[in-house]
């Protein structure tokens, strides 16, 4: 299991916070960011309104953070899009740089308009939306499908009977010959898989009436411990097959007492788990893998208490300090005011060493701890 877990979004893009911060120290805007205690971070989306417009670039109003600007390249680009833009028009765009000799923040629309597009592809996973597609080609695994420019792939398993390419001793020449006569036609497929980082989209056309759904998911009851099989994984969680047909989502959330940075790296489709039910809303269910396992805060609220000196391991930085963990799933933040400086603390504590801290905060109802570094002798040096 994973000892590491995502706490926010930030927490995610925390691996670009060395490069963000010396954008920031470079130019003037810079010094206007260090003083917002939220700026967006680089390749966040931010949304605002055009204020300027010409044949070299635009300026959108992005508050509290100042002015954005699309030029050059990004502007190139997104020529088709700004060509229907107007001033007073409100747009998306994906935060790109900071570096700009003109204090203005560096968007990109074109890229924005990718995160969103790859935000609809999870948001069609978990609602599983039925789009009707055309098959654009074949290889010898499945067919190929075109959704909003983005190429996604449906594996031979994932056809309905119908079209499944039932030939005899398996011979690949012949399934591909037999795939290929599926292209141009359109068939009902919905996304079982979006990963944005990989670019992968995974397809399939084995669906099922809604109202056999809803009769299927009334079965279940909140608290059930069912068997299931990974069917599908994307970035906020994974999907399981609770029987034929019907499957619930273990969102990021319900993987893991401990941190869960990506789900790849815990499961993969055809994987065996044990799930409960934690609700049956809206002809869905969803589940849960670590409820089946003890809440290591709960025998973590009987060993420490406010005060106590532990052992702790680092596992993680993020914007806010650095991440310990005390025991398996347990973890607690020490902060980086701490040390002074981002840079300070990164020299002091590394990642997966062991240092004794003090507990500042000790809420385990609410899985909550803040430490404070207790070898003095190391932060003074």
């Amino acid at each position: 299991m994973a000892k590491e877990e995502i706490i926010t979004k930030e927490d995610e893009l925390a691996g670009e916070k060395e490069a963000q911060e010396k954008n920031k120290k470079d130019t003037p805007m810079g010094k206007l960011f260090a003083e917002i205690t939220n700026p967006p971070a680089i390749e966040s989306l931010v949304e605002g309104k055009v204020i300027s417009l010409d044949n070299k670039a635009v300026y959108v109003d992005l508050p509290p953070y100042g002015t954005g600007i699309i030029f050059g390249r990004e502007f190139i680009n997104a020529r088709d899009i700004i060509r229907k833009m107007n001033i007073g028009d409100t747009i998306s765009a994906k935060v790109v740089s900071y570096d700009n000799e003109d204090g203005y923040i560096e968007i990109s629309i074109k890229e924005a308009r990718q995160a969103l597009i790859w935000g609809e592809a999870e948001e069609a996973v978990r609602d599983a939306k039925v789009f009707e597609l055309p098959i654009t080609d074949a290889n010898k695994g499945g067919l190929l499908i075109n959704w909003q420019g983005i190429t996604g792939f449906l594996p031979a398993s994932q056809l309905k009977t119908e079209h499944y390419p039932r030939v005899q001793d398996g011979d690949k020449d012949r399934i591909l010959d037999e795939l290929k006569k599926l292209i141009g036609e359109k068939i009902a497929v919905s996304i079982i898989t979006a990963l944005p980082r990989e670019g992968k989209l995974i397809f399939s056309e084995k669906g099922m009436e809604e109202a056999a759904k809803g009769e299927m998911v009334q079965k279940y009851a909140v608290g059930d411990v069912l068997d299931g099989e990974v069917t599908g994984v994307v970035e906020f969680g994974v999907f399981v097959k609770v029987e034929d047909g019907l499957e619930g989502l273990v969102h990021i959330s319900e993987m893991d007492w401990g941190l869960v940075d990506d789900p790849k790296q815990l499961y993969k489709i055809g994987d065996k788990v044990k799930v409960k039910v934690i609700e049956v809303k809206d002809e869905k269910i969803s589940l849960s893998i670590k409820q089946m396992r003890e809440n290591p805060w709960e025998s973590a609220s009987k060993k420490y208490k406010k005060d106590d000196v532990v052992d702790g391991v680092i596992i993680k930085f993020n914007k806010h300090g650095a991440l310990a963990s005390i025991e398996e799933g347990v973890a607690g933040l020490v902060h980086v005011s701490e040390f002074g400086s981002d840079e300070k603390l990164r020299k002091t504590l590394e990642l997966g060493k062991s240092y004794k801290f003090k507990i500042n905060v000790f809420e385990p109802k609410e899985m909550k701890m803040t430490l404070s570094f207790a070898n003095k002798e190391e932060k003074s040096e």
